[in-house]
């Protein structure tokens, strides 16, 4: 079975599913195996891998890490054309589809291609819809794009439709990392009514009250990070996971 497939075997068992991602640079390799293992005890159905800034080989640590000390899969949600790894389970193959920026719709794709096929990693193409959300933040700034509207879930359903049309497995809702505000509900719930795509939904999803809120909009997978960092407990992880995967 796929990454892929196992992503959409637990959204037929759950209802809804748990990711958690963790940034190479934000967390210490001492940190990872407890981490780790109390992630997959918590009940988180995958971590995602990656972030906007990645300064050293911490990267290849995190994923070997998280590999050696829990189950769950871990997929790249990558930042850059340069992180990519054989170590890991799949990848989130984004295409910034809210922005107009040509290399990151296509051209790092071309770029990472014959890399990602050579070493066997599987791709999951996703359609990647930047949201405003209320500050400039990391992925805005890096990818020099302009984030949807907020409150225009009208622009939203479009982009959502086009990805869609396009064949794209997954589409990704995202407020950025450090969201002041999160995706709203009226924009998950149009974009859900009208495309039939596995909505991954991020950013500014501070509780466990917001992430059912999300789910019960139309959100299949639910993504927390700097939540867990700031908290420092990590068994808030549990707390999300039982939100979430009791929401439908």
């Amino acid at each position: 079975m796929s990454i892929y497939e196992s992503l959409l075997a637990s959204l037929k068992s759950k209802g809804a599913a748990y990711f958690v991602l963790v940034d190479p640079d934000k967390i210490l390799d001492e940190n990872i195996s407890e981490f780790a293992s109390t992630a997959q005890q918590a009940g988180v159905d995958a971590f995602l891998v990656g972030g906007s800034l990645v300064v050293d080989d911490s990267f290849e640590r995190c994923i070997e890490l998280l590999k050696k000390h829990s189950s769950l899969p871990v997929i790249i949600f990558p930042g850059s054309v340069m992180q990519i790894s054989r170590n890991a389970d799949a990848i989130l193959f984004l295409s910034v589809i809210s922005g107009r920026n040509p290399q990151y719709l296509i051209g790092d794709h071309v770029a990472s291609a014959p890399t990602i096929k050579k070493i066997g990693l599987e791709p999951i193409s996703t359609a990647y819809m930047l949201v405003e959300s209320g500050q400039t933040t990391s992925v805005e700034f890096m990818s020099n794009t302009r984030p949807l509207p907020s409150n225009k879930p009208d622009i939203a359903v479009a982009h959502a439709l086009a990805a869609e049309f396009l064949g794209f497995k997954m589409i990704y809702l995202e407020a950025g990392s450090g969201a002041q505000n999160s995706v709203p509900e009226e924009m998950i719930g149009a974009v859900k009514k009208y495309s039939s795509v596995p909505l991954i939904v991020g950013g500014g999803i501070t509780s466990p009250e917001i992430a059912r809120k999300k789910v019960l909009a139309g959100a299949n997978f639910i993504v927390t990070g700097n939540v867990l960092e700031k908290s420092g407990n990590a068994m808030l992880m549990k707390e999300f996971a039982d939100a979430i995967h009791n929401s439908k």
